[in-house]
């Protein structure tokens, strides 16, 4: 057991080295090509989304990534699939580019004969990103989990729990039994066990995954702003359409308020609907996005100092702060997936 666990933290000191090595390979690189380093350009542009995989880049300025593909629509030129090699380095290909500055940053745009791009007639974007291939991914390995799990079940019952269910099983468990039912009752924790428990891995595996520098992984799915929405969007939907009449009559009615005061209530209670799950979204987001800045900016002062004295100091904070972020994956899944919970069980009293 000893020796397993030497092992994993040596692949993990290596894995934290292999991402300095690389950040630094590339931070020296932009800090040769310019007069002064600008970290934050550099930290924005490795947390936001991207159509293609960025691995690193040459001595002869080529960039080595990952090209995805670029799904576009429009009414006047129809579907056009191709890879987003045709639009990188600022490439026009079948009259579309990749803007690059300005309010259309990173947004793939209709360009006319002049190259110049029209804003008023964007192109649906269906384009598989690095935040759509990081969901698929993390899609494949929960299938692949559950699936493992079922078959296990299925072959040997309910016993004493061996390979991957002796590492599930307790978490399915735990979600079951401090969240849901303590939540939700007993008599109604079973009809929401599948969203909880899909919402939990969901999230789980997506901030593990983006912990892990190198592709496909690495994407910062749950640090996605549009991900968390619709993560909170389905909580939302799932509360308000469990509501029973003591929910809503706790909202429009408000027992026990006086009548005078039901104009000031009703317009609170009304923003609290929606208050909610605006938390959830925020919060889930806003954590998982300052862990990959922090461990980011740590690697940056390497090059903003311009010393290697920095760099014992830097990376031991980078290696603290991935252990870090590691309690914090499991943190946030386990938050998101009890408030959601709690949301559900609160549109769901007993009258009493």
């Amino acid at each position: 057991m000893k020796t397993k666990k030497l092992i994993g933290f040596f692949f993990f000191l290596l894995l934290t080295g292999a991402t300095i090595s690389a950040f630094g390979q590339e931070l020296q690189e932009k800090k040769e090509s310019e007069e002064k380093f600008d970290a934050s350009t550099f930290i924005l542009e490795h947390i936001a989304d991207s159509h293609e995989w960025h691995i690193l880049t040459k001595e002869n300025g080529d960039n080595v990534a990952i090209y995805l593909p670029v799904i576009l629509y429009s009414k006047e030129k129809g579907l056009d699939v191709f890879s987003s090699k045709k639009l990188a380095d600022g490439q026009e290909y079948l009259g579309y580019k990749l803007e690059e500055e300005g309010d259309l940053k990173d947004k793939i745009v209709s360009v006319n004969s002049e190259g110049i791009a029209d804003e008023k007639n964007l192109p649906l974007d269906l384009s598989m990103t690095k935040a759509v291939m990081g969901m698929l991914f993390a899609a494949i390995i929960g299938l692949l989990l559950f699936i493992s799990l079922a078959r296990s079940y299925k072959k040997t019952g309910i016993s004493h729990p061996k390979g991957i269910q002796s590492f599930l099983e307790p978490v399915i468990l735990f979600v079951r039994d401090d969240i849901a039912i303590p939540n939700l009752g007993l008599h109604r924790y079973e009809r929401y066990m599948p969203y909880l428990l899909t919402a939990f891995f969901f999230i789980l595996i997506n901030n593990l995954m983006g912990l892990i520098p190198v592709p496909p992984f690495g994407a910062n799915v749950t640090g996605n702003i549009a991900v968390t929405f619709v993560l909170a969007t389905f909580t939302f939907i799932i509360t308000q359409f469990s509501g029973n009449k003591t929910y809503w009559k706790h909202i429009f009615a408000a027992p026990g308020v006086p009548f005078w005061l039901l104009p000031i209530m009703i317009p609170v209670e009304i923003i609290g609907l929606f208050s909610k799950p605006f938390a959830l979204m925020i919060r889930l987001f806003a954590n998982i996005t300052a862990g990959h800045i922090i461990v980011l900016s740590l690697i940056c002062l390497i090059f903003i100092f311009n010393s290697l004295s920095v760099a014992p100091v830097s990376i031991f904070f980078v290696i603290f702060m991935d252990f870090l972020e590691l309690l914090v994956a499991f943190l946030q899944a386990y938050i998101f997936t009890l408030l959601s919970s709690l949301f559900i069980g609160m549109a769901t009293p007993e009258h009493h």
